[in-house]
């Protein structure tokens, strides 16, 4: 693969509506980084700004993509190798301000490719972000025509996928949209920390609360639905959820504390 020694890339990983954009925004404020702004692609995501592989639209788009077997990508894809990472550095170069020494990229289909990435960029960080996945379920629904029931198991599933690829990174953090919205500034210092990057305050605008209006559509929706609709208050879909330190059954309890393997990086000029 071809050495960048003067970057070192910051993938950040998370569904629709989970949070990446405001992580983003607040990411690329450091003025250690570079990120995309203003490039014109919907949420100025790095998938839009390159040709090598599928965007998450061409793959069924919002609460689809992950469940396409052809979306997941690892080590072992085809397109894992040297030209590749030159084309996409090539391609999202033009976007980015090359003085800064982190780059910093988020596209949903990130979550499922963390591996593949690692492959191209081997001293890439990796934020992995959470949401509760009724939130995530609930504000995907204006982007896509599946079924609540569709979108949660969708949900789960790229979940479930992050956190098997997880130990096969070598720098990565993972946090919570909860936390993140809770308590901005000590989730943005955590990050910073695993990726090397000195402390920066947050000045972005952050707003609590927003998941307790999905949890009341749940109540809402999930009486209304109780003797038709039985797969999402099974004991199978709650223990998936439950996996991740949610619940369904009880979408107000506070997420358990997440307990994932980070490793401490070193700045770009040392590693």
């Amino acid at each position: 693969m071809p050495d960048f020694p003067r970057h070192r890339h910051i993938f950040i990983a998370g569904l629709h509506r989970s949070g990446t954009s405001l992580l983003h925004q607040i990411m690329r404020a450091h003025p250690l980084v570079s990120g995309f702004s203003d490039t014109g692609a919907p949420e100025d995501e790095g998938q839009h700004l390159q040709t090598v592989y599928k965007t998450d639209e061409k793959l069924g788009g919002p609460g689809r993509f992950a469940r396409k077997r052809r979306a997941y990508m690892n080590e072992g894809h085809p397109l894992a190798r040297s030209e590749t990472a030159s084309r996409l550095m090539a391609e999202w170069g033009r976007h980015w301000d090359l003085r800064c020494p982190y780059l910093i990229e988020k596209s949903p289909t990130n979550l499922i490719r963390m591996r593949f990435l690692q492959k191209l960029f081997p001293g890439a960080r990796f934020v992995v972000i959470l949401r509760h996945p009724l939130a995530v379920a609930y504000a995907t629904r204006k982007w896509s025509r599946a079924s609540l029931k569709s979108l949660l198991h969708h949900t789960l599933h790229a979940y479930e996928l992050a956190m098997i690829d997880l130990p096969h990174l070598r720098h990565a953090c993972v946090l919570r949209y909860e936390e993140l919205v809770a308590h901005p500034q000590h989730a943005i210092d955590r990050i910073c920390a695993v990726i090397g990057l000195p402390p920066v305050t947050v000045t972005q605008p952050v707003t609590a609360g927003i998941n307790e209006r999905y949890f009341e559509c749940w109540e809402q929706d999930r009486g209304r639905l109780r003797y038709r609709w039985r797969p999402p208050l099974s004991p199978r879909f709650e223990a998936r959820a439950n996996a991740l330190g949610y619940s369904l059954h009880r979408p107000t309890r506070p997420p358990a504390r997440l307990v994932t393997q980070t490793r401490q990086s070193a700045s770009p000029h040392r590693a």
